[in-house]
């Protein structure tokens, strides 16, 4: 992957067919994150106003909604894209890793708050979930990352607010969901054994990444 040789959505989401599993920022390989791979024109600038524009940034909601590929936070805890044709091993490999939350637990209650209401941006799930207090934001959201690693909720949309003349601003907020929700449970669905997907995600990213060490993937996959 080139740095510099993507320039709009449609092309960013044409190599995430490409490669199959594609960070948002930089993953500690170097070259293998969207950041990296975009135009100058595409990156974070701040203007001196103190505006800024990030069009990459721009790109997730529309990338997501175009239904090709799933994002959410899969790669050591950090967001990025995985595209459709390799999301049933991958889920099939993390299901086997993160074990199924128990009955009872809070991870139980947040995935079955979700099915319950479709989706809801991470504050409403977290008000739905009871988690109210001044000091109870981190630690739901160290239960959400947890869930969106084991590929049991992802991202469906985003959601901006907006200023009095209509127009959205901000970072946005994720809309969550589960992936069956989203694509459907044929789409998630796979007919191999955890393992035997993990030896094609590992031959798939030594093919992507040929310089890349089994460490650096596994950190990354793990």
């Amino acid at each position: 992957m080139k740095r510099g040789m993507i320039h709009s959505a449609t092309e960013l989401m044409g190599l995430i067919q490409d490669v199959g599993f594609l960070p948002l920022l930089y993953s500690g390989i170097s070259g293998f994150s969207a950041e990296e791979v975009v135009d100058d024109d595409c990156r974070y600038v701040v203007y001196d106003d103190g505006g800024w524009d990030w069009p990459m940034w721009k790109w997730k909601g529309p990338i997501v909604t175009e239904g090709s590929c799933v994002y959410g936070k899969f790669f050591n805890k950090k967001a990025g894209y995985i595209s459709i044709d390799w999301w049933p091993d991958f889920m099939n490999y993390r299901h086997h890793a993160y074990p199924t939350p128990s009955e009872g637990s809070i991870e139980e209650a947040i995935v079955m708050t979700l099915r319950e209401h479709g989706s809801l941006i991470t504050r409403e799930l977290r008000a739905a979930c009871g988690f109210t207090g001044t000091k109870m934001r981190n630690r739901f959201d160290g239960y959400v990352t947890r869930l969106q690693m084991a590929c049991r909720i992802v991202t469906q949309d985003f959601v901006y607010p907006r200023d009095k003349h209509g127009h959205e601003y901000g970072w946005g907020w994720a809309l969550l969901t589960t992936p069956e929700q989203l694509l459907g449970k044929e789409a998630c669905q796979c007919d191999r054994t955890p393992q035997q997907s993990l030896e094609r995600i590992m031959e798939q990213f030594h093919q992507i990444l040929p310089h890349a060490s089994d460490q650096q993937i596994m950190k990354l996959i793990k």
